[in-house]
């Protein structure tokens, strides 16, 4: 079989939507150049379209026009390394399928231990902020809404007021047992974020777990959420102003 045919008859049974590079098809055709050749002429007959440099996807055309990629697949390198999770998608994407904002952006954000620089991918600019937890699949869920307290300031689309309601009801439907892996998780992050959360838990009169984060604030420390108090009842047990 020719090597056109091959990565022809591969990509057909690729799902739309699907990111790959050349490195893919060299497990099987040992000519780099052939492979890379065959892939840009389909992209130039349209069968499949090119995210960037190397990168390449399957389309999924509609009648307003190609849809990219899920953000998922565009930085599936970062998320996971010989099948261990080694990253998350966080920022704007997360908040806005939490219900914080309903804007979206080209800016996809990874949470790592390890950081990278910024850098573009096609039309995506991907930047990563470090995650000092150890990252599992069941974690991720409750690292993206910690990562949601820590950043409120800057989400858009919304006020201080607004978002504070929104993550009282998302702590309301985390189950018991996941609060606890939540408060510790949050050990990790800002004193400032740890505040908030056990503001959160004391709206929704959780005292057994926010006692818990009581115990790991300076006493004498403050925090500015403008607009919080007015939402969160019990926010001057937690110096935030």
């Amino acid at each position: 079989m020719k090597i056109a045919e091959y990565i022809a008859n591969t990509i057909d049974r690729l799902p739309k939507g699907y990111v790959f590079t050349y490195d893919d098809f060299m497990g099987e055709v040992e000519k780099k150049e052939a492979v890379i050749k065959a892939l840009n002429r389909m992209v130039e007959s349209g069968k499949i379209s090119k995210l960037s440099k190397g990168k390449y996807y399957k389309p999924e055309r509609t009648p307003f026009g190609e849809l990219q990629p899920d953000q998922s697949e565009i930085v599936k390198d970062m998320l996971e390394e010989d099948s261990k999770i080694v990253g998350y998608l966080t920022g704007l994407s997360i908040y806005n399928q939490l219900g914080l904002t309903t804007q979206v952006s080209n800016i996809i954000q990874v949470g790592k231990n390890a950081t990278r620089p910024t850098f573009k991918r096609g039309r995506f600019t991907i930047s990563s902020i470090r995650q000092k937890n150890t990252i599992t699949k069941d974690n991720i869920p409750l690292l993206q809404l910690l990562d949601a307290i820590r950043y409120i300031k800057k989400i858009p689309d919304t006020t201080m007021a607004e978002a504070s309601k929104r993550l009282v009801n998302l702590i309301k439907q985390v189950p018991e047992d996941d609060r606890s892996t939540l408060v510790r998780l949050s050990k990790k992050y800002p004193p400032s974020t740890r505040a908030y959360l056990g503001a959160l838990l004391e709206e929704i009169k959780d005292y057994r777990f926010s006692r818990q984060l009581l115990e790991t604030l300076n006493p004498i420390t403050t925090y500015s959420f403008p607009g919080v108090t007015k939402v969160l009842s019990e926010s001057e047990n937690w110096n935030i102003e």
